[in-house]
């Protein structure tokens, strides 16, 4: 039995070691935060124009996104399955820093632009999109690897 037990550990122990390589976030967490490019809602040849409809992430990674709304429109910016897979550092508006656990929705009723600091920690495929004007085409994917 003595030797069944002493061979069960280290045994067990290999075990809990596999695939462990694969749990690794993809990022380097002590890096500065990466900067995205800038996503731009509307423009003058259009209040449904959206820069960006898909941004490629890896977990582990901080980065930094810049929202800037033209004012062509009222625009609600929203990604809720995404905020609840992030860790929010804090985002940047109007001069003000406001750290906060999650990230409902940002709400521009006219130009101006908002600033977000986070880090991927699950990885997926999200949407974010301008409320009520996904049909418009007002709809991307933050895609985490």
């Amino acid at each position: 039995m003595r030797i069944l037990k002493a061979l069960l550990l280290p045994l067990l122990l290999i075990i809990s070691l596999l695939g462990v390589d694969q749990l690794h976030a993809a990022g380097d967490m002590t890096r500065r935060p990466l900067a995205l490019p800038d996503l731009v809602l509307g423009n003058e040849d259009s209040d449904y124009f959206m820069s960006q409809t898909e941004y490629q992430l890896e977990t582990g990674q901080a980065y930094q996104l810049k929202i800037i709304a033209s004012g062509q429109k009222e625009y609600a910016f929203q990604a809720p399955e995404f905020a609840t897979s992030i860790y929010l550092r804090k985002v940047e508006a109007g001069g003000v820093e406001i750290k906060a656990v999650t990230l409902t929705e940002l709400e521009f009723e006219d130009a101006g632009e908002a600033e977000i600091f986070f880090l991927p920690v699950k990885p997926g495929k999200y949407r974010f999109y301008a409320k009520g004007l996904e049909g418009k085409g007002m709809l991307g994917y933050f895609v985490v690897k």
